[in-house]
């Protein structure tokens, strides 16, 4: 099994979850979504698989290029 790194391509706040930990996401769903300057931005897996871990929660700081999520595929 691979190991799928998510990153958050944008500097911005945790707003929501959008899987839990056992989910599995299909490549290009939302993993989760960032708020930044009052937009809201989604994280998408760009391969899926099913998730392993989630390393942020709501209301975190969360930077650019960040690991946001562990995916196993």
């Amino acid at each position: 099994m691979a190991r799928i790194e998510v990153k958050s391509e944008i500097t911005g706040t945790l707003w929501k979850l959008s899987v839990q930990v056992g989910d599995k996401v299909e490549d290009g769903g939302v993993v989760m979504i960032v708020e930044s300057m009052k937009m809201e931005i989604p994280v998408i897996a760009e391969d899926g698989g099913m998730v392993k871990e989630i390393l942020v929660q709501p209301k975190d700081a969360v930077a650019e290029g960040q690991v946001v999520a562990i995916l196993e595929g």
